[in-house]
């Protein structure tokens, strides 16, 4: 290896630039697994699925969401029952004892 120089004109450069992004097109469009139309196909199709699946999930969740509310409301409505009982148990207590003791 000499110490030679080397130079490039500008009008090689280009070519060679040009004929890099021609062989890089080529190149793409050669090892391409699908075509552009069947690349969006299949892309439509992947989002079809996925917003089916989406939809379905969401269903199941609705679901057992409604489920817990139903479950929550009846509780505390079971809850409420027993608590006025006890309140109304403690109010006769408490007349019966101040009937006893005042009368």
């Amino acid at each position: 290896m000499g110490n030679r120089e080397t130079q490039c004109s500008a009008p090689a450069v280009v070519l060679a630039l040009l004929g890099g992004a021609v062989a890089g097109v080529v190149a793409g469009l050669l090892l391409a697994p699908k075509s552009g139309e069947e690349a969006r196909r299949a892309l439509k199709d992947y989002a079809r699925k996925t917003e089916e699946e989406v939809l379905e999930r969401a269903k199941e969740v609705r679901a057992a969401l409604d489920e817990t509310i139903d479950r929550g409301t009846r509780f505390i409505a079971e809850k409420t029952v027993a608590v006025e009982a006890a309140v109304k148990a403690g109010r006769e207590t408490m007349k019966e004892k101040v009937d006893k003791c005042c009368n």
